[in-house]
């Protein structure tokens, strides 16, 4: 369902990281475009 999407992560200092969520979305076939991680204080 996944596989071929290109995709932003964005991941929250106190949450998950946006690393982690790219790596996620990447081992399910997506194409990471942007990753980042926030503070949404």
């Amino acid at each position: 369902m996944f596989e071929g999407k290109v995709v932003m992560a964005l991941g929250e200092r106190d949450g998950v990281p946006g690393p982690v969520i790219a790596e996620v979305l990447r081992a399910i076939g997506c194409n990471v475009v942007y990753e980042v991680t926030e503070c949404f204080v």
